[in-house]
């Protein structure tokens, strides 16, 4: 199927029967087991999804329960997804970074019934609620880590936690036994889940997906049948997958970029290749060679810290080679920006002698565009990448509109902004600069929160999106989150999120940045080292931290993003602190984004410094 000749289905499941119908015997999924990486096909997969979602109906499941999925991402998660479909269920899921507490309010708040748990680690979270009910089906009967938990365990298993679930432990149960309880009830009820997907209706629950968010509880963003075709079908459209495509994924599907795309490949026939993790990010890559794969800034931004850091090592001969060749790879891309063929030979040449070799290096070689979503991808990353040979795809989304509003199309982009709107959706700016959106792919309500509902949803349907941006010959700019904007002392207003961009994008050397100033006389920065950084040191980022020469370098980038600023934007003070930010310290959000009020709260001697 070509992209222009994308349908839009009123449901899931007439969505996922038209795909097994079309593409039954065509590769569909890839995972990696120790002896290599195995093939499911679409037929294989709808098998398996109908012997999970007939194991769920035997446990007593009925159209309309919750089912939470805790698990990374992997072919389980993505079988689970369609069993729910197929049953008339309405998926939840849950980051298995979540806490205990985090995991236990979804499920509690969702109302939820059932769970589909990866390990023992997972479903440790949920035993207090299967002892008041909950029924919960594991994948995997053990975890282990590289390291001890916080109680120093290096090996959690099943069997030792269910020892002191009581009667509870009726209630847990691995997924081998469902699904064999599943082929059991298709034998006994041949034509139960046919009806169940005959009797789906387009405005009934898809899947109820609880905002990570940077700040407060997470609300539940309710995404219907019709939200979630009407979303996915525009994104197709805009985008050129084609049936001998193949993604690598390692977004986790709890978040909806990472949903977005395990659906995106199916609707083309084409294969997705589930990651073994971030750590095997690069293995994996190399052994992939994906045509196409989605990201979050961070993961560019450290593909870009890597290139960069190889650039200052090697003979004097070798780097001015690679100089050269990047120079001229920066004029190429500013001459297709402009919809020119630009250098020619000298383009040509570069490319044969060293982006080609680099793009294989990468595991990128045969990839045609990557997309980033989640938060602002740097100008300056997106033309550094172009300038080697690979197309990043900005867009933006959000949970309530199912991801894509926006997206940059591999014919017609722009950096720096995220593209047209999708063909349903429809935009307007409001008079503070806030991002308003209405179609058939906005969400209608949050799980019981009638109130956040009318806050986001105004009696005219547009729901605002607490971002701030500009439209620009139908290229959306975002500038910030609304909430986020720094206002000074003075009264002036300052967009965090592009000078923090630039930081990262002006030296290889800095990891995270978090710009600083509401209510203060002037801007300042918390700084961390870039991994890539870290490692000269022997991972220690304390170390590098306090290096001169790390520490001249960032001074350096600082003093050049600021000669681009207005006097009051300008960064005065920063600080490099000893440890990167990251998602298990609580800093980051699941999508690698800055949680700005956590950073200020944990690090507020550091900031009070600054001002003295």
């Amino acid at each position: 199927m070509a992209s222009g000749e994308v349908r839009t289905f009123g449901t899931a499941h007439a969505l996922w029967a038209s795909i097994c119908a079309r593409y039954a015997s065509r590769p569909a999924f890839r995972h990696r087991t120790p002896s290599g990486w195995v093939t499911t096909t679409y037929s294989e997969a709808h098998v398996v999804a109908q012997e999970i979602a007939g194991g769920l109906c035997a446990l007593g499941l009925v159209p309309g329960d919750r089912v939470c999925i805790l698990s990374e991402t992997r072919l389980e998660w993505m079988l689970a997804d369609i069993a729910c479909v197929l049953a008339g269920a309405v998926s939840v899921p849950v980051y298995p970074s979540a806490t205990p507490e985090q995991t236990r309010f979804v499920a509690v708040h969702s109302g939820a019934r059932f769970a589909i748990a990866e390990d023992a680690a997972q479903l440790e979270k949920l035993l207090p609620e299967v002892k008041r009910g909950l029924t919960v089906v594991y994948i995997a009967d053990d975890t282990r880590r590289t390291r001890g938990d916080t109680r120093g365990r290096p090996r959690l298993e099943v069997a030792a936690l269910l020892e002191t679930a009581g009667e509870a432990r009726a209630r847990v149960l691995d997924l081998a036994t469902l699904r064999q309880r599943g082929r059991q009830f298709r034998l006994e009820h041949p034509d139960e889940l046919t009806q169940r997907g005959e009797a789906s209706t387009p405005q009934a629950p898809f899947t109820i997906i609880y905002t990570s968010g940077t700040t407060g509880q997470p609300k539940g963003v309710v995404i219907e049948n019709e939200v979630f075709t009407s979303s996915l079908a525009s994104a197709c459209r805009a985008l050129t997958i084609r049936e001998d495509d193949e993604q690598y994924l390692f977004l986790p599907l709890a978040h909806v970029l990472g949903r977005e795309m395990a659906w995106a490949s199916p609707f083309f026939g084409a294969v997705t290749s589930f990651s073994e993790g971030l750590a095997k990010i690069r293995d994996n890559l190399l052994e992939i060679r994906p045509t196409f794969m989605a990201g979050v800034p961070r993961i560019f931004e450290k593909f870009h810290s890597g290139i960069q850091s190889s650039l200052r090592m090697g003979s004097p001969a070798r780097k001015a080679a690679l100089t050269w060749a990047f120079e001229i790879g920066q004029r190429r891309a500013e001459a297709r920006r402009r919809g020119e063929p630009g250098e020619g030979l000298l383009g040509s040449l570069a490319d044969r002698l060293v982006f080609s070799q680099l793009r294989h290096k990468l595991g990128l070689d045969r990839c045609r565009f990557l997309i980033s979503g989640g938060a602002p991808l740097a100008p300056e990353i997106a033309a550094f990448f172009l300038g080697v040979g690979l197309l990043i795809l900005e867009g933006y989304g959000l949970t309530e509109t199912m991801s894509a509003a926006f997206v940059n199309r591999p014919d017609r982009f722009r950096f720096g902004t995220v593209g047209p709107a999708i063909d349903v959706i429809t935009c307007r700016i409001a008079e503070d600069g806030e991002i308003l959106l209405r179609g058939p792919s906005v969400f209608k309500s949050y799980h019981q929160d009638p109130e956040a509902t009318r806050e986001a949803i105004d009696p005219d349907g547009w729901f605002h999106t607490g971002d701030v941006g500009l439209l620009e010959d139908g290229f959306l700019r975002i500038t910030d989150r609304k909430k986020d904007l720094i206002v000074l002392a003075g009264g002036k207003k300052v967009a965090p999120q592009p000078l923090e961009n630039a930081l990262k994008a002006e030296s290889a050397s800095i990891g995270q940045a978090m710009v600083y100033g509401d209510k203060r006389p002037y801007c300042v920065a918390l700084l961390t080292v870039s991994e890539e950084t870290a490692k000269r040191f022997a991972g220690d980022s304390a170390k590098a931290s306090v290096d001169p020469q790390v520490q001249a370098e960032i001074r350096r980038a600082v003093a050049s993003v600021n000669e681009s600023l207005a006097s009051f934007e300008t960064i005065r003070h920063h600080v490099v602190l000893p440890i990167d930010f990251t998602e298990q310290g609580g800093e980051l959000t699941p999508s690698l984004k800055v949680k700005r009020k956590v950073v200020s709260e944990r690090y507020r001697r550091e900031l009070d410094k600054l001002y003295q």
